[in-house]
């Protein structure tokens, strides 16, 4: 259909890619901004209650004043920093604010060398919402005036800002990574109009995906990090499908083929493999919907997005252009004959000798994979941003000079035990308790203000905010190495020590420490189905394709490999700090989940997306002539270029985000360039022959009721035809080779 109406097909394309333009031109102003928080978990439930009740919540952003000569306590700096109170109070969007002056001096709000003090907000509305204000009045209160320094930081600051720089890096991701690709393309093809064509079939998608995006956000919140995604996997997937296309185009081409008929025979081989393959990759991004976080599912929404308009184009819009493009795509030398490629004799040379090769290669791996065994996951903080981003010194030197951080306050509501005078008793021995918790620096509760173990300050005006006629509450300010390293036992802690005091009725624990603790828990809790359904789902497709268990599960023991490779980079450089001064980090001695969540969907989905492409050609020449080690060889020879330059163009656009300034964007980028080039050389060129040649005519077994199956649902890239002789018993690679 394609070739015969291609001028009409094209047209249609170039329509769809304008009218694209035009919907993606707004969709990154329709993104959202999202917090790290589980929906309906306890903490996002006390956070509504203290809000609805009390009047109060966690506060997310925070002026750092300094005095320039003396102590925050003289009272010129007390008055300036008391106007500086009012003044964030009175602007849009501010829901809540305090001070170390109107908290009575509380020493968890004053640095330790009484030069500095906070004051802290919290902002209304959504995430997006609140950021947006925040955006507009941050550069307002960044000030050097003649008595004190002001400067903003705090979780809503430290975000906004590393949003922002996603989006600078999103810019300059644009500008190198397209002019990079074409390049790598030209030296694929030799052939401008091929490299061109191909790189217009990575643009569509990045363009149309933003589109698609667009309208997403009119259903359901969408992560402004979604576009990072769809830019380097657009490209990626999108120039991936169209080489492999081309490239069976070519081939049909040097048979003989009129260009028409090359190009319903490419559609009908390559083209069905790449809507299978598509379809490995969607399935994997999809399990990140089981998440119920909108900035995990905006990465599903951005993949699945970039998989649909990738396939689209390559079976849809590229035969047409390849219609019209004709011989102008065909190689200028047909190159090498069967059986003189470099894969082709790479394929033999692994399987004459598999364990001498294949031993050494896997012990390699397992080294590289070996630092993922003390993969350990921790919480996001200012350390995302680059060392000079402002929030991020405002965070330093927080830590610093402040025993404890108030903004990172536990707050632990008492349901059924009223703030009033007449349960000031329990509440006071509450507090005490509280207190004497080794990381807890100080208490705050409607009888006063606790520090190990005692009072040390009555209640004051701030007090009030504890007082309720159904409820209480209090807040335990933890010390830095208490939210850092011990936070999950503090927690803990906490709510023991909590429900073991006088008072009654049930404790729940909220604010920031607590928002973050339930979202590492949720997200690690549904790890194993997500993990578990891939498997399966990905081993049912690749069973579909080949009519074998044991290839299939092959696949599924050397992509867990792959992971674990990229895994054990992630920890040796992110976590260990590795290279930190080469890439322009910090470490914080633990990995945030989600972003190596997202990664192992994503790099699993693209690591099967070339498994396809692997085993349809190897399939297709077993078909053929029944053997085994013959069939490995060719189709080695076939598809292993294809792989090649399609992991190194892929790795290229990823790459690209290894130089940006937010970590998450440096781990996405660095991991799938690990895990694209290993796959693609150390699997592909060494493990996959050793294997197959070691499993011999097993590769292709499957119980009869199973190859019935296969028989009336498989697929293949072409249909199987009669062999051309008696199949091998693969005892020997020489006589294989020979026959080649």
């Amino acid at each position: 259909m394609a070739a015969a109406r291609a001028r009409l097909v094209v047209w249609l394309g170039v329509a769809l890619a304008v009218l694209g333009v035009v919907l993606a031109a707004g969709t990154m102003d329709r993104l959202l901004l999202s917090r790290f928080e589980s929906p309906g978990s306890e903490s996002l439930n006390t956070r509504a209650v203290l809000q609805e009740e009390f009047g109060t919540g966690t506060p997310s952003v925070l002026l750092m004043v300094t005095a320039r000569q003396g102590t925050v306590d003289d009272p010129a700096v007390a008055a300036e920093g008391r106007a500086l109170e009012r003044e964030l109070a009175g602007k849009d969007g501010v829901a809540e604010v305090a001070s170390y002056w109107s908290r009575g001096n509380s020493p968890a709000m004053r640095g330790t060398d009484g030069r500095q003090a906070l004051v802290i907000a919290r902002m209304a509305g959504t995430v997006t919402e609140a950021r947006t204000k925040l955006a507009e009045f941050s550069p307002d209160f960044t000030r050097d005036g003649e008595l004190v320094t002001v400067r903003v930081g705090g979780g809503d600051e430290v975000f906004r800002q590393a949003a922002e720089q996603s989006r600078q890096d999103f810019l300059r991701a644009e500008m190198i990574v397209f002019p990079l690709v074409l390049l790598l393309l030209f030296a694929i093809y030799r052939r401008f109009s091929a490299a061109a064509l191909t790189l217009g079939m990575g643009l569509f998608s990045v363009i149309t995906t933003l589109a698609l995006l667009r309208g997403v956000t009119y259903v359901t919140d969408v992560s402004t990090f979604a576009a990072n995604l769809a830019l380097v996997m657009g490209v990626g997937l999108g120039v991936d499908y169209s080489l492999f296309v081309i490239n069976r185009f070519r081939e049909e081409l040097a048979a003989g083929r009129p260009v028409a008929g090359a190009v319903e025979h490419a559609v009908a081989s390559a083209g069905r493999t790449v809507a299978f393959s598509g379809l490995t990759v969607i399935v994997s991004l999809a399990c990140l919907l089981l998440f119920p976080f909108p900035f995990l599912r905006s990465f599903a929404y951005a993949g699945i997005g970039t998989v649909l308009t990738s396939v689209f184009a390559a079976l849809v819009i590229l035969p047409a252009a390849l219609a019209r493009l004709g011989r102008r795509v065909a190689r200028k030398d047909t190159g090498a004959r069967s059986g003189e490629g470099w894969w082709h004799s790479t394929a033999l040379r692994m399987m004459r000798r598999p364990l001498v090769y294949g031993i050494p290669a896997l012990v390699l791996l397992l080294g590289l994979a070996s630092p993922s065994l003390g993969l350990t996951f921790g919480v996001p903080d200012e350390r995302v941003l680059p060392e000079d981003a402002s929030s991020r010194v405002v965070q330093q030197e927080i830590r610093d000079n402040f025993a404890a951080e108030e903004m990172d306050a536990i707050q632990v509501l008492r349901r059924g035990q009223a703030g009033v005078a007449a349960n000031r008793d329990s509440i006071d021995a509450t507090a005490v308790g509280l207190s004497r918790i080794p990381e807890v620096h100080q208490v705050d509760a409607l009888t006063g203000s606790y520090a190990a173990g005692r009072k040390v300050s009555e209640p004051g005006a701030s007090s009030k905010r504890f007082a309720s006629d159904k409820d209480t509450w209090y807040s335990v300010v933890a010390t830095h190495r208490g939210l850092d390293q011990e936070i999950e036992r503090v927690l803990s802690e906490i709510r023991t020590t909590a429900a073991t005091g006088p008072a009654t009725g049930a404790v729940v624990i909220g604010g920031y420490p607590a928002e973050l603790s339930d979202f590492r828990s949720e997200l690690v809790d549904r790890l194993p189905l997500v993990f578990g359904l891939i498997l399966v789902v990905t081993f049912v497709i690749l069973f579909l394709m080949t009519g074998s268990v044991l290839l299939p599960a092959k696949a599924m023991v050397l992509n867990t490999l792959s992971m674990a490779v990229m895994f054990g980079a992630l920890v040796w450089v992110f976590q260990d700090g590795n290279l930190s001064g080469a890439l322009g980090f910090t470490p914080s001695g633990s990995i945030e989940p989600s972003i190596p969540i997202l990664m192992f969907c994503t790099a699993f989905g693209l690591s099967m997306d070339y498994e396809v492409f692997m085993l349809s050609r190897i399939k297709e020449e077993y078909d053929r002539t029944g053997d085994n080690v013959g069939a490995v060889a060719v189709g080695l020879e076939r598809s292993g270029p294809l792989i090649t330059s399609a992991a190194v163009i892929l790795a290229a656009s990823f790459a690209t985000y290894a130089s940006s300034g937010i970590v998450f964007l440096k781990m996405l980028g660095l991991g799938m360039v690990v895990v694209i080039l290993v796959d693609a050389t150390l699997i592909r060129a060494v493990l996959v022959p050793v294997f197959m040649r070691l499993a011999g005519r097993g590769n292709w077994w499957a119980p009869a009721p199973l190859r019935a199956l296969h028989a009336r649902f498989g697929i293949a890239e072409s249909a199987p035809s009669a062999p051309d002789a008696v199949r091998p018993d693969d005892a020997g690679v020489g006589a294989a080779a020979g026959r080649i």
